[in-house]
């Protein structure tokens, strides 16, 4: 590849990765916002996943860049080139996706049993002071 070819085809990558990366940091917000039901913790947890997934991608593409496909021509080269680009970026985003899930994945488990333990803490409550009969048994309540 000549200097012009690299050079292209480093400003084309870059500008895709950029691109998906921008997507991922728009997407990921509104979703992380659900799921911590905090702005600000939010906005902190997708400028990390996105900087990461930024890192990543680039770094795969710097290396992409210096290694020799065994392909002929110059137009052969930068198609095989840019679909590795391509698949790269894809795996990249659909892992930090993997992630964005997870973190809803584990948050939800979370809330889900922090909720179970207070139903039962208030069971708990309310036997121990509900009336009872003579035999044992809670008095139903009236109506």
């Amino acid at each position: 590849m000549t200097t012009a070819q690299y050079l292209v085809f480093l400003v084309v990558a870059v500008a895709l990765t950029v691109a998906v990366g921008r997507v991922l940091f728009l997407s990921g917000e509104p979703f992380l916002e659900e799921v911590f039901q905090s702005n600000e913790t939010a906005r902190s947890l997708n400028v990390l996943l996105t900087v990461l997934f930024h890192l990543l991608t680039l770094g795969v593409l710097a290396i992409i860049s210096t290694v020799d496909v065994p392909v002929e021509g110059v137009v052969q080269t930068m198609v095989t080139k840019f679909g590795i680009v391509l698949v790269v970026v894809g795996v990249a985003y659909g892992v930090s996706m993997l992630v964005l899930l997870k973190v809803r994945e584990r948050r939800r488990a979370a809330i889900t049993s922090e909720n179970v333990q207070v139903r039962i803490a208030e069971q708990k409550a309310r036997s121990t002071t509900m009336p009872t009969t003579g035999g044992g048994e809670p008095v139903p309540p009236a109506g």
